[in-house]
């Protein structure tokens, strides 16, 4: 059975919720900066740091000069407004177990400097900056900045998704029929690419059309505003799709792990849709 990850506030006192609001309010512009900042190396790298250039942390998983000066400048923001909270980040020499091991309670941000990397190095337009923090081990906060469109999209628990400053929802498409679902491909575990072209044959005949951009914090945003009716990934990091978590929660999506476990902070599958209805119907396809 399907666990969501939904939006249900429990009752506050007016003062408790305003202490929220200001906390939360503070957080996103945090994290709106620092997405920024990433991107602003990204424009300045743009065409200039290449494939070549780049080192293999294994196959087909680059890390550049690009990502390590955006991991900087997203951390010099955030350590500047908030120096006692503790930092997930892609880049550092920290596996991801460690990294959250780690996590004693306090804020933690979640950071990906550059998601789309392998496509920045081809000069392919469709990577970002994507942050979040989690409060409680909680996803609350999330910013995505795409520099090549100039698009930004930020969103926080119980005040609502945004893109370019105005609010942004999901679709309202329920027919999986007349859905376009977004994907990505397990490039880094090829050992699951029969399990997964088996279900990319089912959805294909299922659907409406697969995209596949090679960023899935962007799909996450193009979830969330309507651009795609449903994602699905064999494997994501909390940097892929924590700040794309909030996004799609806050502009009415739903979110679920195939297993029916809490999504939480650690690596996995990730189902998305524009609602429990539709999200239900991928499931099932998915499932077999």
């Amino acid at each position: 059975m399907l666990k969501l990850d939904c939006y249900s506030p429990a009752w506050r006192s007016e003062n408790q919720r305003r202490r929220e609001e200001i906390e939360l309010d503070l957080l996103l512009r945090t994290a709106r900066a620092a997405a920024d900042a990433a991107a602003a190396i990204h424009r300045q790298d743009a065409g200039r740091v290449l494939v070549g250039d780049a080192s293999m942390k294994s196959r087909a998983n680059y890390v550049s000069q690009t990502d390590l000066a955006a991991q900087r400048a997203v951390i010099s923001v955030i350590e500047e407004h908030h120096p006692g909270h503790l930092i997930l980040a892609e880049e550092s020499d920290e596996s991801v177990q460690d990294q959250l091991a780690r996590w004693d309670g306090r804020p933690l941000w979640i950071v990906d400097p550059l998601d789309g990397t392998t496509n920045f190095l081809h000069n392919h337009p469709h990577y970002c900056a994507s942050i979040a923090v989690a409060v409680d081990g909680r996803p609350v906060v999330g910013a995505v900045t795409s520099a090549p469109g100039g698009e930004r999209w930020w969103a926080a628990e119980g005040i609502g998704a945004f893109k370019n400053g105005k609010p942004i929802s999901v679709s309202k498409e329920r027919r999986l029929i007349h859905s376009m679902v977004g994907t990505g491909f397990p490039f880094k575990l090829l050992d699951v690419l029969p399990e997964y072209l088996e279900e990319f044959d089912r959805v294909l005949r299922a659907t409406s059309g697969i995209r596949r951009g090679g960023s899935a914090a962007l799909d996450l945003c193009y979830l969330a505003q309507g651009s795609l009716d449903a994602f699905w990934e064999k494997i994501l990091m909390p940097w892929d799709f924590a700040a794309g978590l909030v996004l799609v929660r806050e502009a009415g999506g739903a979110l679920a792990r195939p297993d029916g476990s809490e999504l939480g902070l650690h690596p996995g599958p990730l189902y998305g849709a524009n609602s429990l209805e539709l999200l239900e119907a991928l499931s099932s396809v998915l499932e077999g």
